[in-house]
């Protein structure tokens, strides 16, 4: 599985989408550590990007900004935690959270993997490859996708089995060049970010599988995970 692991159906949930604002509030926060201005700062212009397309109110994307830039009197300090380890059946799995509470966060994701394994740093991430993630539609049935990537100067992409979705890996650095090259490409970018790409993905069926979507589902509901990415085909 290249792109980020997400639950089946989960975005059509009413709760989904307030869920869905607070994870992007925070990448705004984070990001705006590093400037308010979206044109001056690549991070920042893709989470708002990204927060435009699920139509964030303006006026939470604009707090958001203000708060991580320090524009506010409000002091909330985000810190980036990666956990690692397995799911049942031995796939593995990286966690990322943004947190405010790293205590609260560690207990949290200790009760989750006990169904799993957690991991130290580093037992599993030596089999994943860090890199820039994009998902993409193309705008017209006609368009090749790897004439696309060459061009836009992406590394790689997967297609899904109906075409209507292609996912694009770049280095971490091309990431936001990347992004702006595939819409002159024909593609219209549905999400953009740094990740995790597995280099031997498990394949599962069945019970296993189920057992599997199950666990990672349970970790992408918890509050404080941000990313989930799973070594599944």
């Amino acid at each position: 599985m290249g792109a980020q692991w997400k639950a089946k159906h989960k975005s059509a949930a009413a709760d989904a989408k307030g869920k869905l604002f607070t994870r992007l509030s925070r990448e705004i926060i984070v990001a705006a550590r590093g400037g308010a201005d979206p044109d001056m700062n690549p991070r920042l212009r893709l989470a708002v990007d990204q927060a435009k397309k699920a139509s964030m109110p303006r006026d939470t994307l604009e707090r958001a900004i203000k708060k991580g830039a320090g524009l506010l009197d409000e002091n909330i300090t985000y810190e980036l935690v990666t956990y690692e380890g397995f799911t049942p059946h031995q796939v593995p799995v990286i966690v990322e959270c943004l947190t405010d509470n790293k205590n609260r966060t560690a207990a949290a994701i200790r009760v989750l993997f006990r169904k799993g394994q957690l991991g130290n740093a580093g037992s599993v991430s030596w089999d994943f490859d860090r890199c820039g993630i994009i998902e993409a539609e193309p705008a017209r049935a006609d368009i090749d996708p790897e004439e696309a990537a060459i061009e836009a100067g992406a590394q790689d992409l997967e297609t899904t089995a109906d075409e209507s979705t292609v996912t694009f890996f770049t280095d971490m650095s091309d990431l936001d060049t990347v992004c702006k090259a595939l819409p002159g490409q024909g593609f219209e970018i549905q999400s953009a970010n740094l990740g995790w790409r597995p280099k031997n993905p498990v394949s599962l069926s069945g019970e296993a599988l189920e057992e599997v979507e199950d666990f990672l589902s349970a970790l992408d509901e918890e509050d404080d995970v941000q990313q989930v990415f799973a070594g599944l085909q």
